[in-house]
This record gives C-alpha cells, structure tokens and sequence, in this order.
C-alpha cells in the first residue's frame, strides 16, 4: 500500500528533525513547513504540509506537543515548535 502525502510528510519531519532532536537531547525541536516543503520537492502542497505538521496524529506518533506554532494560517513561514516528550 502506498502512503499518503501527508503520511510522507509526517514522515519526513519525523525523520530529519525529530529523531536527531531527540538524539542530541533537545527538549524542543522547530520546524519551518516552508523548508519541509522545498525539501521534499513539493509544489504548491503547502496547505498538506501545514496540515501533517499540525496534525495530532503526527504529535501521537512522534511523541511531541506542537508548544507554539507562529506565522500566518498556512504558508512556507509557517513554524512549528515542538516539545519532545
């Protein structure tokens, strides 16, 4: 079964910003989805992007609470912030 673009993108989060945040013993970890998008070589995805961010099954899944999130409601300066739990 192929995954969802959001699946993809919860994935890719996970992979490149939470784990090694957690690896190096941050206790919060901050995504721009403007960077999330570039780098996964999305074109006009940005409101997919904001959504899997901001998703609660990406919090439950990687174990974080979005502890702040700023910018406009959707968009590539959109950030994220992350408590790890």
């Amino acid at each position: 079964m192929t995954q969802s673009l959001a699946d993809q993108i919860r994935e890719y989060a996970r992979l490149r910003y939470i784990q090694p945040a957690r690896t190096r013993g941050d206790a919060q970890v901050t995504v721009r989805a403007g960077d999330v998008h570039r780098d996964m070589g999305l074109q006009s995805r940005m409101p997919a992007v904001c959504g899997a961010l901001g998703s609660m099954k990406f919090t439950d899944e990687c174990q974080v609470e979005i502890a702040d999130r700023q910018g406009p409601q959707q968009g590539a300066n959109v950030y994220f912030v992350y408590r790890l739990k």
